[in-house]
């Protein structure tokens, strides 16, 4: 039973960020399609309400999936380098992923929230280009499934092990 669980979880997670994903992706495009004018570095553009909503959404996404896994993944603490060099290859692998979720999910979540700021209502703005931060966003919510699958099955594993 705990098994259906653990897969039903990891189903979870990687919904939510594929679902992240494509949302970063679509609010990309929906910002493509605004009127700009480019010259160089510089642009001007309007901003988009589709990519500001799918941004937002897409963030939010991110940002659940991410407190999901932190909370079911459990505390594998490892508080020193000793205490890493004698843990189980099980609990340094989910640490590695841990902190590899973390960082991914840092430069995601800067990402679309630099990427949806962009898209506001109230920033018509001239400046420097600020392209492919959404997508580029999008495609960390992909990466940061991965890792929080790794992760939540190599804390479950460590656990399992004591």
């Amino acid at each position: 039973m705990a098994k259906i669980g653990a897969v039903l979880v990891c189903l979870l997670i990687v919904a939510m960020d594929v679902a992240a994903g494509i949302l970063g992706i679509q609010a990309e495009a929906a910002q493509n399609k605004v009127k700009h004018l480019r010259l160089w570095i510089f642009e001007c553009r309007d901003p988009s309400q589709d990519a500001f909503k799918q941004g937002l959404a897409a963030a939010a996404l991110l940002a659940l999936s991410h407190v999901i896994v932190n909370l079911l993944g459990g505390c594998n603490c490892i508080c020193s380098q000793e205490d890493f060099q004698h843990a189980s290859s099980n609990k340094q692998l989910s640490m590695a992923c841990l902190i590899l979720s973390w960082v991914v999910m840092a430069v995601g979540l800067s990402m679309l929230v630099i990427g949806t700021m962009s898209n506001n209502k109230s920033r018509a703005s001239c400046g420097f280009s600020h392209h492919h931060f959404l997508s580029i966003g999008g495609i960390a919510c992909f990466v940061h499934g991965l890792f929080c699958v790794a992760y939540y099955v190599t804390a479950n594993a460590a656990t399992e092990e004591k």
